[in-house]
């Protein structure tokens, strides 16, 4: 009995492997996997041998867990029976004949759920979780069986193959190991996420990054906002508009009639030196996108059109902001100032887990740049954004709002804005 309880395990374990690595492949990243490939030493040239025909690594692996699970099969099914057959003594013939018919029963269930406890479900679920770490792991004795089961493997893919082309008129399954935008964007945040705080980010991968993820961006999540937008009533002197443009250091300014959600263009500073009489004169038209539209569209237009900004509008039809071409080329290349440029937002390191910021930092940029996590979401792009979606109001000075395992205060506070906000780090529990 001790051999086949020794044999029982060595299957599980086993059946718990080829499961896993079987997983582990499919999950893998696949940009990981080609990076690995190109460096030098064995277990480089194991993975390339491995992953030359996934079809077959993969027909391996379920032909080494049927086997194990065969094995397993007839062990478990002798160890129950003799099991069973202990409870009852053997002058009981009846008692054994019914025996008999519910162990058949029982083997079924008990066999069933340790297979998918120890052999599917757990090692499948690890496996998945770490599947680029184990895969290099593992990759040594996985390439044992891939050459142990070679002769089997390269059938069972033959007589697939021919069912397919023959009765199903399709080419055989050959899995294509190519990698796609997504698992590059993944293999990229994971390697950002591994930098620690005080290290620097490359600006080549911080671009490469952006990109990835400039088709995804809105214009809601990178316009001005309404509340810091610069404009003045068509009916303004251009002697007036001359002296907003000195102040302001603009290049262009936002020109509306009776109220700022009625742009009707803009003015470039050039223009004034034609000494215009009127600013209606010198009006150049503006470009007017919804919230919701695709930055990459946004440049589309501009470029085509020769504009270089565009204002943003709600749902309602009302002006939510201005986007610019310069705030579309920071997407990918991240802030470029100039001597212009408003460096009004506090962003300080206080304590070790204490932070002082800008309620209106963007949140992505605050955990890229500070390691924070703070929760991101669609209804916000701020770290004021961030409290009131919480609070759902604006709160008043001083007031603290814990979220997750964040404490804001609020430091400064307007009627309609908050300003400037205190976050402590706790530790999780």
């Amino acid at each position: 009995m001790d051999s086949s309880i020794v044999i029982i395990v060595l299957s599980l374990l086993f059946s718990a492997f080829f499961s896993g690595m079987e997983i582990a492949f499919v999950s893998a990243n696949r940009i990981h996997i080609e990076i690995e490939k190109k460096q030098e030493g064995f277990l480089a040239k194991v993975l390339t041998w491995l992953t030359d025909k996934p079809s077959k690594f993969i027909a391996t692996m379920l032909i080494g867990n049927n086997i194990a699970l065969v094995i397993y099969g007839l062990f478990m099914g002798d160890l129950l029976m003799d099991w069973f057959q202990g409870l009852v003594p053997t002058n009981y013939q009846f008692l054994n004949a019914l025996l008999t018919d519910f162990s058949l029963l029982s083997q079924t269930v008990i066999s069933t759920l340790v297979i998918l406890l120890t052999a599917e479900f757990l090692p499948k679920v690890f496996f998945q979780i770490y599947s680029n770490a184990l895969l290099k792991v593992f990759a040594v004795p996985a390439y044992f069986f891939y050459i142990l089961f070679s002769a089997i493997s390269w059938f069972v893919i033959k007589v697939s193959d021919f069912i397919l082309r023959v009765f199903f008129k399709t080419e055989g399954d050959e899995v294509q190991l190519s990698f796609t935008k997504l698992e590059l964007g993944d293999y990229i945040t994971e390697q950002m996420e591994t930098v620690e705080e005080e290290d620097d980010v490359d600006s080549e991968i911080q671009i490469f990054q952006n990109a990835l993820q400039f088709s995804t961006v809105k214009a809601r999540e990178v316009m001005v906002p309404r509340t810091e937008i610069t404009a003045v009533e068509i009916n303004e002197t251009p002697k007036n508009l001359a002296k907003l443009f000195t102040e302001t250091g603009y290049s262009k300014i936002l020109i509306f009639k009776d109220s700022i959600d009625e742009i009707i263009g803009y003015v470039h500073s050039y223009e004034l030196f034609k000494k215009p009489k009127t600013i209606k004169s010198i009006l150049l038209p503006v470009e007017f996108v919804p919230e919701t539209m695709l930055i990459q569209d946004i440049l589309n237009v501009l470029t085509k059109k020769r504009k270089s900004m565009a204002v943003v509008l709600d749902e309602y039809g009302g002006t939510s902001g201005i986007l610019t071409v310069e705030d579309i080329i920071e997407e990918l290349f991240g802030e470029i100032e100039d001597e212009h440029d408003s460096t009004d937002l506090h962003e300080e390191q206080i304590g070790e887990n204490e932070y002082k910021f800008s309620a209106r930092m963007e949140v992505d940029y605050i955990n890229e740049n500070y390691k924070l996590e703070l929760p991101e979401g669609e209804e916000y792009e701020t770290l004021g954004g961030l409290i009131v979606n919480h609070t759902g109001e604006i709160p008043e000075q001083d007031a603290e709002v814990t979220v997750d395992n964040f404490t804001f205060k609020i430091l400064e506070v307007s009627n309609t804005k908050i300003d400037l906000v205190s976050v402590v780090v706790h530790a999780e529990d």
